[in-house]
């Protein structure tokens, strides 16, 4: 039997948010195995600041809600835990300080800079921040098992279509 943490054990979660119309922000956690196939989902209720919270927050009030509100809830939420969590919008790489497991952003190109650093994982690059090197090891390793010819966008409509159908009409992506 194969120890936890190697490759046929590992699992993805796809994380993303969409935006409800005067309700705020509501997010999804999709949990798949290296394949795509749904371990577990999870959604949260919508989230919405008050004008207290928009007053103080300002500019970082979006990644707050993003990350710390709907991310950080989510992941600790799950019962089947993934081992990297992508996510689509880059106002969410910030849940990394806030949560154990290896975060990135799905990224079409690559791209390197002093914040942060790419790798190719099926027809993506995975964005991750430079101050958490360390998951670099751990998402090699683990993704090696993903198929090389894996969409990893497609999880994530997978997501938004769910949350849409929970909620029912009337809700857009996040900006």
């Amino acid at each position: 039997m194969a120890s936890e943490g190697t490759t046929d054990k590992f699992r993805l979660g796809f994380l993303t948010a969409i935006e409800v119309p005067s309700k705020g922000f509501v997010g999804g956690l999709l949990v798949t195995n290296h394949f795509g196939r749904p371990l577990e989902f999870q959604c949260t209720n919508p989230v919405k600041p008050n004008r207290t919270q928009e007053i103080l927050y300002g500019p970082t009030l979006q990644t707050y809600v993003l990350s710390e509100l709907i991310g950080r809830t989510l992941i600790e939420k799950v019962g089947v835990k993934p081992n990297l969590v992508l996510i689509d919008d880059i106002q969410m790489l910030d849940l990394k300080n806030h949560v154990p497991t290896p975060i990135a952003q799905i990224n079409e190109k690559e791209e390197q800079s002093d914040l942060v650093f790419s790798l190719k994982v099926g027809r993506q690059f995975l964005r991750l921040d430079v101050a958490h090197l360390a998951d670099k090891t751990k998402i090699t390793k683990g993704t090696s098992a993903i198929p090389t010819d894996a969409n990893l966008n497609e999880p994530f409509e997978r997501v938004r279509e769910a949350l849409t159908e929970t909620l029912g009409a009337g809700v857009t992506r996040a900006a």
